[in-house]
């Protein structure tokens, strides 16, 4: 028997190993997954019995549509290898497929899970309400262009649209809509739609590609994703600022209804031409008003009355002075018999006066002692006012023209 090295071993192993199992088809579960710097993929495949070491290349990593997670059902294709420095064997995996779920079907929810966590279906734009000019991206030879421009034609007639053909479907779709999207951002459009008709999931997936998800998520223009019929739901309907489940239905949620629109102006103008009216109305009874007002206390009416007031006061006054007038007049016409009557009053009255002093002095003339039972009484050389004040016991002197009688005071009797 011969005698081999361990390298010799291992190398007869990886002969044998890998002309045998040249394509293999192997089921199972992962398991120590490890995604390295370099792009290749290294983990474990096993079942309930045994494991399998697994690896995958950078150049089939790129080629999956989901990402392999650790505990992952996976149905791997490839070939056995062996590494003889350390005389291990692995499975060189070719393709890999999620067991029970399709491989797109994984890689669209894996997708949509992460662009939920980085926030990219949230914070939507608002769409305009009376769009001017749309930018549609689609085939410009497909059905579905001209099912948009006819929808919008009949809803719509005031909007200009910009058609940039892009490719929907196949190689190159990808990064002819992310493409499309970018230049469509630059130019002014109020609105970009991207449309394409209905298909399978393989057919739709351009919009599904990350190129395609960030494309919409950095544009500053509103987009709206129409992508095939109503039960396909693509990730561009998610990031997009609205989900339209048809092309046409994209325009008719784009685009205004113009007999809705028609009958609603119509409407507003009859509401408008009531209140109009029932305005005018309202401000003809106040102008009738004013001027009812205005008439009974007009500027002239007003001077009419003050007119008629000042000829009274005139009147009035006129007649005052020619009373005064008249009286000054009989004043002046018979001033001597005034001056002759206020002379006759003044002797008068000095007369009388003059009666009342010449009876006073009269009381008091000597002469009228001469009159029987008249005699002037003396105190002391001074005339006695009343005898009643005289004290018992008083010497006086009795005179009249005759004789001076000297007496004394022994009773005095009031009288």
């Amino acid at each position: 028997m011969q005698t081999l090295s361990v390298s010799e071993v291992n190398a007869q192993i990886k002969g044998l190993l890998e002309a045998t199992f040249i394509q293999v088809r192997v089921s199972g579960e992962v398991s120590n997954f490890t995604h390295h710097s370099s792009g290749h993929l290294y983990f474990t495949l096993k079942d309930k019995e045994s494991t399998l070491k697994c690896v995958m290349f950078r150049g089939n990593a790129i080629k999956l549509k989901f990402q392999i997670q650790e505990g992952m059902e996976l149905t791997l294709e490839g070939a056995i290898s062996v590494y003889v420095p350390r005389g291990e064997y692995q499975l060189n995996c070719a393709k890999a497929y999620p067991n029970g779920i399709g491989e797109l079907t994984l890689a669209y929810e894996q997708l949509k899970e992460s662009y939920a966590a980085k926030g990219y279906f949230a914070n939507k734009k608002p769409l305009p309400k009376f769009p001017k000019k749309i930018a549609l991206l689609t085939s410009s030879t497909g059905a579905v262009l001209h099912d948009m421009l006819r929808v919008a034609q009949k809803r719509w007639n005031l909007v200009e649209f910009v058609v940039l053909n892009t490719l929907v479907q196949g190689d190159g779709a990808t990064e002819s809509i992310a493409r499309n999207i970018a230049v469509a951002d630059t130019l002014g459009f109020d609105c970009i739609v991207l449309a394409r008709g209905g298909g399978s999931l393989e057919d739709l997936w351009a919009f599904n590609e990350p190129l395609v998800i960030e494309a919409i998520f950095n544009a500053e223009t509103p987009i709206v994703s129409a992508i095939g019929h109503e039960p396909d739901v693509v990730l561009s309907d998610f990031v997009a600022d609205l989900r339209a489940p048809t092309p046409s239905a994209a325009m008719e949620q784009l685009l205004p209804d113009q007999n809705e629109w028609l009958m609603l102006l119509d409407s507003t103008q009859e509401r408008l031409s009531k209140l109009l009216n029932g305005i005018l109305q309202s401000k003809a009874m106040q102008i009738r008003n004013f001027k009812k007002s205005l008439d009974e206390n007009s500027f002239f009416k007003k001077l009419s009355l003050l007119n008629a007031e000042c000829q009274s006061q005139r009147v009035f006054l006129e007649q005052k002075i020619e009373h005064i007038l008249a009286l000054n007049a009989i004043k002046l016409q018979t001033p001597n018999a005034q001056i002759h009557l206020k002379m006759e009053q003044t002797l008068a009255k000095f007369r009388t006066k003059l009666e009342s002093l010449k009876m006073q002095l009269e009381v008091k003339n000597p002469n009228n002692y001469q009159r029987a039972g008249y005699v002037c009484v003396l105190s002391g050389g001074k005339k006695i006012k009343k005898l009643s004040e005289v004290p018992l016991g008083t010497l006086l002197e009795l005179q009249d023209k005759s004789a001076v009688v000297r007496t004394e005071v022994k009773e005095v009797r009031k009288c």
